[in-house]
C-alpha cells in the first residue's frame, strides 16, 4: 500500500489514476470471438465453454427442471436473505416510477413525455470465483418494473456444466426464466447477434472481467447499447477523528477482495485514525479467504492524510469513486459538496456491503472515473423516454409566427411552409 501525508495538489491527478486496464491489448481477441459467434452461433459457444470454462455442455439453455431444482440446493437462510433483499430493492426502484405530467407551454400547445420499456434486454452475471446472484436482483428487478418484454440472462457454467443454484433461484424469484450457460466475451457476442438458442437484445447490462467489459464496449459498434462503461471495483473512504478504524479497514477490504485490479483509497484528516486503519487492514486481511486478491489490490491503493474534510471531498470529486464512504461526524453538512460518486454511504454504520446486497439501492455503478458523467443503474436505465405534443388550431395560431421567423432565419423554407399552409 502507498501512504501519502499531505500530498501537494499538483500530485493529485497522479494519485487519482486507476491501475492500467488492458482493454486495448485484448481487442483482437474480442474481435475474433465476435466473428466466430456471429458465424457459428451455438457451436461456437459450446466450444468456448470448453476452452475458457473447462465445461462440457450439450444444451446451452438452462432447463425448467434445473431452475426448479435450484431451490433445494441452497439453504432456507439464504433464500430468506435473498427474499428480504428482493423486497427492499423492489421498494426503492418502484419509487422511481413517475406519473406523466402534461404541460401547456403556450395556450393550445400541450407537451408531455412518456416512458417506454426497452423491449429486449440482456443481463450478464459473473459466475466464477464470485457468483454474483445479488446482481440478478439489481438488474432483473428494475427491468421487470420497467416492463421489459424480454429479459434474458447469461452466466458461465462450472466445470460440470451447471449454473450456480443461487443465481438460478434468484432469477426465478425475479421472473427471469430464459437463462443460458455462457460466459465471457462470447456471452456478450451472443446477446449482440443472437444465435440459434439465444435471442439478440437491444441493451446489455452487468459487470464482468476485462474481457466482458471490452466485449460490451465492442458490442456498441453493432448498434447495441450498454448500461455504462466499466472498470474494476473501487471505494474511497473519508474518515475524521470520530471514524472507527476497524470499520474503515473492513470497508476497504470488502472492495479489495473483488480482484487484484480493484483499487481502494483511504483519506483521513487524523493521523491516529490513518495509522490505526492501516494496522487493522494488515490484521484483517490475514483472515480473508480471498486475501491474495485483496493484497494485490492494496498494492495499487493509497492511504492519504489531508488537512480537512473539504479538501478530502475535493480530492474525491477529482477521483469520482464508484463507492464513497463518509465516516465523519455531521456528514449532512458535506452532502452538497459531493459532485462525482456512484453511490454514497453516510456515517460509521453505513457499510458499503449494505448497498451491495440489501439496503435497496443499486450496486451496478460507474467505475474508473465514469461517475463524473454516468449514473448507476436505475429504473430509467431500462426505459426510453418519448416526447409528445398536441397543438390545437388556436395553439398553432399562437405559436406559428415564432416558428415561421425561426425557420426562415435558418433558410429552411419547407419548415416555414408546414406552418404557413396551416395558418392560411
Amino acid at each position: 500500500m502507498n501512504i501519502y501525508k499531505n500530498p501537494k495538489r499538483e500530485t493529485w491527478s497522479e494519485l487519482t489514476k486507476r491501475p492500467a486496464f488492458k482493454k486495448q491489448e485484448i481487442a483482437q481477441t474480442i474481435k475474433e470471438i465476435f466473428a466466430e459467434v456471429e458465424k457459428n452461433g451455438d457451436e461456437a459457444l459450446i466450444q468456448y465453454a470448453q476452452k475458457f470454462d473447462s465445461a462440457k455442455i450439450d444444451q446451452i439453455q438452462v432447463t425448467a427442471k434445473e431452475i426448479s431444482k435450484a431451490a433445494d440446493l441452497i439453504s432456507e437462510e439464504l433464500k430468506s436473505a435473498i427474499q428480504i433483499a428482493n423486497e427492499n430493492i423492489t421498494k426503492f426502484h418502484a419509487s422511481q416510477i413517475v406519473e406523466t405530467e402534461k404541460i401547456e407551454t403556450t395556450k393550445g400547445v400541450i407537451c408531455w413525455r412518456e416512458n417506454r420499456a426497452i423491449e429486449k434486454v440482456g443481463i450478464y452475471i459473473p459466475g466464477g470465483t464470485a457468483p454474483l446472484f445479488s446482481t440478478v436482483l439489481m438488474l432483473a428487478i428494475p427491468g421487470q418494473l420497467a416492463g421489459c418484454r424480454e429479459i434474458i440472462l447469461c452466466t458461465p457454467p462450472d466445470k460440470n456444466g451447471n449454473v450456480n443454484p443461487a443465481i438460478l433461484y434468484t432469477a426465478q424469484l425475479c421472473g427471469v426464466s430464459k437463462i443460458f450457460k455462457v460466459g465471457g466475451a462470447q456471452a456478450v457476442a451472443a446477446m449482440t447477434f443472437g444465435t440459434e438458442t439465444i435471442p439478440n437484445v437491444y441493451k446489455i447490462f452487468g459487470p464482468g472481467n476485462q474481457f466482458v467489459v471490452a466485449a460490451k464496449d465492442f458490442a456498441q459498434d453493432f448498434g447495441i447499447t450498454i448500461d455504462m462503461p466499466a472498470g474494476p471495483s473501487e471505494v474511497l473512504v473519508i474518515a475524521d477523528e470520530n471514524a472507527v478504524p476497524e470499520f474503515c479497514a473492513a470497508d476497504l477490504l470488502s472492495q479489495a477482495e473483488h480482484g487484484s485490479d480493484s483499487q481502494v483509497i483511504f483519506i483521513s484528516t487524523d493521523l491516529k485514525v490513518l495509522n490505526e486503519t492501516i494496522d487493522k487492514v494488515k490484521k484483517q486481511i490475514k483472515e480473508l479467504p480471498r486475501n491474495e486478491f485483496a493484497q494485490q489490490s492494496l498494492n495499487n491503493s493509497h492511504f492519504i492524510l489531508l488537512d480537512s474534510i473539504d479538501e478530502a471531498l475535493e480530492f474525491s470529486n477529482l477521483y469520482a469513486p464508484e463507492h464513497l464512504i463518509l465516516a465523519v461526524e455531521n456528514f449532512e453538512k458535506y452532502i452538497s459538496q459531493i459532485q462525482n460518486a456512484g453511490s454514497v454511504f453516510l456515517g460509521n454504520y453505513s457499510c458499503e456491503s449494505a448497498g451491495d446486497y440489501a439496503s435497496g439501492t443499486n450496486h451496478t455503478l460507474p467505475t474508473n472515473g465514469f461517475a463524473k458523467n454516468y449514473s448507476g443503474v436505475s429504473l430509467d436505465s431500462f426505459v426510453k423516454k418519448i416526447t409528445f405534443q398536441n397543438l390545437s388550431k388556436e395553439g398553432l395560431q399562437n405559436l406559428g409566427k415564432t416558428i415561421e421567423i425561426m425557420a426562415e432565419a435558418e433558410g429552411l423554407s419547407a419548415h416555414k411552409n408546414a406552418v404557413s399552409i396551416r395558418l392560411k
